[in-house]
């Protein structure tokens, strides 16, 4: 009988293929296309240093205007072995010699849109016009000294059998060790196993794999549908080696496959991925918010402020006995911290827990608290009867917590209100509000709307 009681306890999955992955970063690239954002070169330089913390492999940027290039070369002065910091260029030989210009960068991606939306509509060519344009391009990087990287854009939405499984085999005879970018540009791609023409990311990736023997292979995933990471981890799992991501999976629209999700998911799921350090991660999304104004949800996984935040009174109660019981992974594994909140929710069981925190960091001592005990009991009361008439919208901070175990605990009850505000003018703690005929008392609480 096997019993799961320990992180450790569970197994890990192994990739079926057995492949060594790598992950390819497109945050200053795509993920500066979002709408509403402006990174200036040293955010890029900064976000350059986190993905070296962590260990990302490659970066891409562009190379277009001063600003890309001041950041390229922050980045380039650092003298970091990893990421290795890549170009992107359009499929024409200007492009690719804005590339070239750069000292130190050896590798570009070439753009190469597939489907007749973009070939005809966008471009104004035909297939074979396309095909001619984005070959020579390719032709033009080798012969320049560049490893190359074929962005094949819209990918799943495009006729591969009759057009660009074609195109990707006369790309590989030109460079054999070309990466070949899945680009699922409107997120169309589905990660399920039998799904054909166009949209099977499983399909798409065994096909190049098996019949067109492309050495390295990667998914770059959109979340329109919200398959974006779903769709990485199917192209890992039937042969891909490379995923293209975006911190926080800022990008255009829907945004990007969630560079954070895709680590966790290697890092405690996967067996045998220990090479990347997620120990910045709530840090990197703390930069991301004040930094770049992206605002992290409360609830978005592995970095937002309620990952392991515990208020219900079961949630709570499990978590204080062992971690394990309602936390996926320990909270230090991405830089976090447990945080237990008292709100409408919660049970006795956490409040003892804060109280008692609260008690030791007052008097420095260990103090336990029976959970029947009267103080804790009315600090319950006084707690549920905001909550009960509708004045409370907001969890109860530790200031009020405080200000309730200082009545309750270090103070007789049964003192004046002029006593309470002299002690709060004083030590600028929460007022307490007291009734004077039966020294009933209540915090007053000052709401705090997200």
């Amino acid at each position: 009988m096997k019993i799961y009681k320990d992180y450790e306890d569970l197994p890990k999955i192994k990739l079926p293929l057995g492949q060594e992955v790598s992950i390819s970063d497109s945050t200053i690239r795509d993920g500066a296309q979002m709408p509403g954002i402006v990174m200036k070169s040293q955010q890029k330089f900064q976000i350059y240093d986190y993905l070296h913390k962590i260990g990302i492999e490659k970066l891409e940027t562009f190379v277009y205007n001063d600003r890309d290039r001041k950041a390229i070369k922050l980045m380039m002065d650092q003298g970091y072995e990893f990421p290795e910091i890549t170009g992107w260029a359009r499929a024409n030989p200007a492009d690719i010699d804005m590339v070239l210009n750069i000292d130190g960068i050896e590798e570009t991606g070439i753009l190469m849109s597939v489907s007749d939306p973009h070939i005809v509509d966008k471009m104004g060519l035909t297939r074979e016009t396309a095909e001619e344009k984005y070959l020579n391009a390719l032709q033009y990087a080798v012969d320049h000294g560049l490893r190359t990287r074929a962005h094949i854009e819209d990918m799943t939405r495009a006729d591969n059998y009759d057009f660009t499984f074609p195109l990707v085999k006369r790309i590989m005879d030109i460079d054999p060790d070309c990466t070949i970018r899945i680009c699922d540009t409107i997120g169309f791609g589905i990660p399920f196993v039998d799904v054909d023409e166009p949209f099977g990311m499983p399909t798409i990736v065994q096909y190049l794999k098996d019949e067109l023997n492309v050495k390295n292979i990667e998914t770059h995933c959109h979340d329109d549908f919200g398959l974006a990471v779903a769709n990485s981890i199917a192209g890992y799992w039937h042969g891909a080696n490379w995923s293209n991501v975006t911190f926080l999976g800022i990008g255009e629209r829907a945004g990007n496959a969630e560079m954070e999700k895709l680590l966790l998911f290697l890092a405690r799921r996967i067996e045998g991925f220990d090479k990347y350090n997620l120990e910045c991660l709530v840090d990197f999304a703390k930069f991301m918010e004040r930094e770049i104004g992206i605002r992290v949800p409360r609830n978005k996984s592995v970095v937002g402020n309620n990952v392991f935040a515990h208020e219900s009174g079961i949630h709570s109660a499990g978590v204080i006995k062992n971690p394990f019981t309602y936390e996926p992974y320990p909270p230090e594994i991405v830089g976090g911290k447990r945080i237990f909140l008292i709100g409408d929710s919660s049970g006795i069981e956490v409040l003892r827990y804060k109280v008692q925190e609260t008690l030791n960091e007052l008097m420095d001592v260990q103090i336990e608290i029976g959970k029947d005990d009267k103080r804790l009991r009315a600090i319950q009361a006084d707690i549920q009867k905001l909550y009960n008439d509708e004045k409370r919208v907001s969890c109860i901070s530790d200031e009020e917590v405080m200000a309730y175990v200082k009545k309750y605990f270090m103070f007789n009850p049964m003192v004046s209100k002029d006593m309470h505000r002299k002690e709060d003018e004083e030590n600028n703690e929460p007022e307490i509000e007291t009734d004077d005929n039966l020294g009933n008392t209540k915090a007053r609480m000052h709401d705090v709307v997200d």
